[in-house]
């Protein structure tokens, strides 16, 4: 008999007809997402690139388009950071307590929960951080400018209404906790079982063992959570618009009402009202905000693979 010329998987097994379109589907879906991922790039570029040759007395405040994005892009990297830093310590706490040590039961409940935070829309965060936390934090902030006002970050004068730069911090905080949690928390529970039994049967407290074994081995996925997450803060919009009382000044004071937009929040907001050479402004603070968004992702998917065929038999 002639011999076959089916065509065979990566392990020889010969490739059904359902398998090569099942292959052929997912290869079109992957290459769609960069065709339309270049799409907008391109969409964008060539909508911003009329800003950055337009005269300055076009440009809104008739600045240039670099001192216009400027402040736009340090509240939007500030606000963001600060979140991170609040965030990831809080995930990864919570992450080790439903991996290794709250009872099977709770740690069910209190994952759907965490979980469910991710769920909840960007408008009901804005409005439970204008009309809740920022009253909220007004004394706060007042003490902190009498007995730490040495301190660039809580310089003042304090707001008296709360709507600073630190309730934005703290809003943007509980959003991106889902998800950073998420990632640390099925890393945790991928441990290698052996490492853990290894590090108890030589004597390691559950505390030891942890670190020893557990936080090693989820390093990546902590860092890799953590930058999902920032990737998360810097797009946000409306939570942002509604808390945030916005004057333009490039300051580290977060408790001060002069505050520096973000680059989402300032397009949603001054979008409807613009025209002309304006709109052309924004996208090319849209297009700044898309770069700086897709290298953190970049970044963090290039960390998340780092550990990717990691085996606790290795």
């Amino acid at each position: 008999m002639p011999p076959t010329t089916e065509k065979t998987g990566t392990r020889g097994a010969p490739l059904r007809l359902g398998d090569r379109v099942f292959a052929g589907a997912s290869t079109g879906a992957g290459v769609l997402i960069l065709v339309i991922l270049a799409g907008v790039a391109a969409f964008l570029v060539s909508e911003a690139w009329p800003a950055v040759t337009a005269p300055s007395e076009e440009i809104p405040g008739e600045d240039n388009i670099v001192l216009y994005i400027w402040p736009l892009l340090f509240g939007t990297l500030l606000s963001a950071f600060l979140a991170l830093v609040i965030a990831t310590p809080l995930a990864v706490a919570i992450a080790l307590f439903i991996s290794h040590y709250a009872p099977r039961s709770v740690a069910t409940i209190l994952g759907y929960v965490i979980d469910l935070l991710a769920a909840v829309p960007s408008i009901i965060y804005g409005l439970w951080g204008a009309q809740v936390l920022a009253p909220q934090t007004v004394d706060p902030t007042q003490w902190l400018e009498d007995n730490l006002g040495f301190i660039p970050l809580f310089d003042g004068p304090a707001s008296a209404t709360g709507r600073t730069m630190l309730t934005v911090t703290l809003v943007l905080a509980v959003m991106i906790l889902p998800i950073c949690t998420a990632v640390v928390r099925e890393a945790f529970l991928q441990t290698p079982r052996l490492h853990e039994e290894a590090s108890l049967a030589l004597g390691a407290t559950r505390w030891e063992m942890i670190r020893m074994s557990v936080l090693p081995f989820g390093r990546s996925a902590i860092v890799g959570g953590a930058m999902l997450g920032l990737g998360r803060a810097l797009g946000e919009t409306m939570a942002v618009a509604m808390v945030l009382s916005v004057s333009g000044d490039v300051t580290f004071d977060l408790i001060s009402q002069a505050n520096p937009s973000t680059i989402a929040a300032n397009v949603a907001l001054s979008f409807p009202e613009s025209s002309g050479t304006e709109i052309n402004v924004l996208i090319a603070s849209g297009l700044v905000l898309f770069i700086v968004t897709l290298l953190v992702n970049m970044a963090a998917r290039a960390v998340i693979n780092r550990r990717r065929d990691f085996s606790g038999a290795n």
